[in-house]
């Protein structure tokens, strides 16, 4: 009764009008300028947590246990037309995530038995584990487009809990209970180890499935302290993955590897992570620590560690002009067709001298491999390592291959490079590179005075964009990195279709761990809706820059118009940004990218939804060799079919088919076994008159 009661309360609450937004100013806040963790957000929405009206199997515990709430590696599912379109595009990039950092795959659902629905509910939520209930839903609502989110909730499906319920709690934070709200007591339960299995990982603070410091409190004051005070401001992260729940996922589901990983190298061994030295060449790369006319450290540990921090140099201070020398990697084994090398380059020698990425294919025919140039990069020498990515298409074995040629002029140092990392995911497209960041967080107030804009960047379909950041947040929300996109007026703007229509902006502030597994980027992303009209006008927010923009200028002088900025001033703590390596050689990376969102991943043979649904009984309609097809949903003991699923069959129903086949048979072959007999015996019967008649006859 008391669970009806509070169902219709819902009901009631969520048809109440809700307060009006803000009026629109230049930058608009996709979140409303709030770091809104999970729990407040469906706080919002329904006043109490989702899973104890719609979902009353769920108990907070940290992994369940049972092979059945195990799914496939590859997990089928549905992004539901309900979804917000900047969602989708982000459900898209978490299963990016998932590919390069565990063996967890995600699928079109082409009618496989148990499959999650991902739709635009009521907050963020999903039951935990596989319910084996077919149709299995998951919620990315309003606010819930973070990738950290998104990754969370997919946890939840996967089998985790939340990590403050692990029965070991106790020994890492403390619950202060009367400063937890009336009535949300039973979210701080913890239970033991017969129902819950933590995967002998030790506690994490930095897990995504960690609540923060503010759970569910009355007041002020935090909830859940951790009994290490350096962790109050870790815990509640919602950047990426933590090395430990990567830890979990891999165990609970036996990853020994990741699918689109492919290779890392930091050099800190003496067998440089496999790679060789060409014998084509007149030089060779060197494993150093330092060179006198830099680097002066590694990369990988900005010379932090004693007896540790090496790097590949190729020393062009000697030598004649066009000697060369190759690096070559270890054997690599593609799959995807599609790969990104990053990697760190220091130039200390002269500006004629050149880095060329090749790739070495090996094919039956080309056995000793075949030479493939991808690209060269050259610059001014410079005092400090930077960031280079460089987008690969190989579908054969191979290997990358890194030249280092000597150019003409004087030299006193060379070429080096450090924290290789090689996966088959897609690069982006523009890198925003901001030096001297400690000084520009203790110079810059809060506030517009506090802002850099980025240079101009170009999408792929020829919009320019411009990233604005708040270093010291703005003056309602100090100490956080304030972040933002614009369109600006660009050289193709008479050509281009306006208002600008679904493209997704995503920004990504680098976190720069060697190993590109293990790191915990902070990103967000905007997607231009030619719908959305300004708040304080009629006019769109995306539409023609020199139409909605105002007017600014470059550097140079150049004068420019820049149309509304979209993001939010709550995009990073100034704590979270000195907790991991954002900031390194005293600079930071944003990597940008700006693209039309596609709702199916690259492979091409995976069928395209078609935009009409004709299925019925919550078939799924895909276009295969551009027709449409329906792929039926079946459970246990039952199953749809027909062109348009419009057919029930069930194992109950074959079982009396099968049945009444067998009877059917059954006394067919009785009538045909008794008339044979019949009619034997009579054959029978006259054939023995017969003798006895011929007998007489002798």
């Amino acid at each position: 009764v008391s669970c009806i009661s509070l169902c219709a309360f819902l009901i009631i609450s969520f048809f109440l009008p809700s307060p009006q937004p803000a009026p629109e100013t230049t930058e608009i806040d996709v979140d409303g300028g709030i770091d809104q963790d999970i729990f407040d957000i469906n706080e919002g929405f329904l006043k109490f947590r989702l899973h104890t009206c719609f979902l009353p199997w769920i108990q907070e515990r940290n992994s369940i246990i049972g092979d059945n709430y195990r799914w496939p590696h590859v997990i089928p599912y549905v992004l539901e037309d309900s979804l917000e379109m900047n969602a989708k595009g982000l459900i898209l990039k978490a299963f990016e995530q998932y590919r390069l950092k565990t063996c967890i795959d995600f699928k079109p659902w082409s009618g496989e038995k148990n499959y999650i629905s991902v739709f635009k509910g009521s907050g963020c939520w999903s039951s935990v584990g596989n319910m084996q209930m077919g149709l299995q839903q998951l919620s990315i609502g309003d606010n819930c487009d973070r990738i950290g989110t998104i990754q969370h909730e997919f946890l939840h499906a996967l089998g985790f809990w939340h990590e403050q319920s692990r029965s070991d709690r106790d020994d890492y934070v403390t619950i202060v209970w009367d400063r937890i709200q009336s009535g949300k007591e039973h979210n701080f339960n913890k239970y033991d180890d017969k129902r819950s299995d933590f995967l002998n990982v030790p506690y994490d603070y930095n897990s995504v499935m960690h609540y923060s410091k503010t759970a569910f409190r009355n007041g002020t004051e935090p909830t859940i302290i951790t009994n290490i005070p350096d962790f109050m401001d870790v815990i509640g992260q919602r950047m990426d993955f933590s090395e430990y729940d990567l830890q979990k996922l891999n165990r609970l589901y036996n990853c020994t590897s990741s699918l689109s990983f492919m290779d890392t190298c930091s050099f800190e061994l003496e067998n440089i992570c496999g790679m060789i030295q060409s014998s084509d060449d007149n030089s060779d790369w060197q494993r150093l620590s330092q060179v006198p006319a830099g680097p002066n450290t590694d990369h990988t540990n900005m010379g932090e560690c004693k007896d540790s921090g090496y790097f590949m140099h190729f020393d062009t201070s000697a030598g004649r002009e066009g000697n060369t020398a190759f690096l070559e990697s270890r054997l690599l084994y593609p799959k995807r067709g599609f790969q990104c090398l990053q990697f760190y380059l220091y130039n200390s020698g002269n500006e004629n001298d050149r880095l060329n990425v090749w790739v070495k294919e090996y094919t039956s025919a080309s056995p000793n491999g075949t030479l493939r140039f991808i690209e060269e990069i050259k610059g001014s020498p410079e005092t400090y390592w930077q960031l280079h990515h460089v987008s690969l298409n190989v579908t054969r074995k191979f290997r990358v291959v890194f030249e280092g040629v000597r150019g003409s002029g004087l030299s006193n140092g060379g070429l080096s490079i450090d924290d290789i990392n090689l996966s088959e995911t897609q690069c982006p497209h523009h890198v925003w590179h901001i030096r001297n960041f400690t000084h520009l967080l203790n110079t810059s107030p809060a506030g517009r005075d506090g802002i850099i804009y980025s240079p101009p960047f170009y999408s792929s379909k020829g919009y320019a964009f411009q990233v604005t950041l708040y270093v010291n947040g703005t003056t309602d929300n100090p100490f956080n990195l304030g972040i933002y996109l614009s369109l600006i007026s660009g050289a193709n703007d008479d050509h281009l279709q306006w208002p600008c229509p679904w493209q997704q902006g995503t920004m990504i502030l680098l976190d720069q761990h060697p190993d590109i597994r293990q790191r915990m980027s902070n990103q967000r992303s905007v997607t231009t809706d030619p719908t959305r009209l300004s708040e304080s006008s009629s006019s769109y927010t995306w539409d023609r820059p020199d139409k909605v923009g105002t007017e600014a200028t470059f550097p140079n002088g150049t004068i420019y118009m820049r149309g509304p900025g979209v993001g939010t001033s709550a995009f990073l703590t100034h704590e979270r940004l000195r907790s991991r390596d954002f900031i390194k050689e005293d600079g930071v990376y944003i990597l940008l990218t700006m693209e039309g969102i596609t709702t199916q991943p690259e492979d091409p043979e995976v069928p395209a939804f078609c935009p009409d649904n004709p299925c019925e009984n919550d078939g799924v309609c895909v276009v295969v060799n551009r027709a449409p097809v329906c792929r039926c949903p079946a459970g246990d003991n039952w199953w749809y079919m027909g062109e348009k699923c419009e057919r029930k069959g069930s194992t109950q129903e074959n079982i009396v088919i099968a049945v009444s086949s067998t009877i059917t048979v059954f006394v067919v072959m009785l009538i045909v076994t008794i008339t044979t007999a019949v009619c034997l015996k009579k054959k029978y019967k006259k054939g023995r008159e017969n003798k006895e008649s011929l007998t007489l006859e002798e």
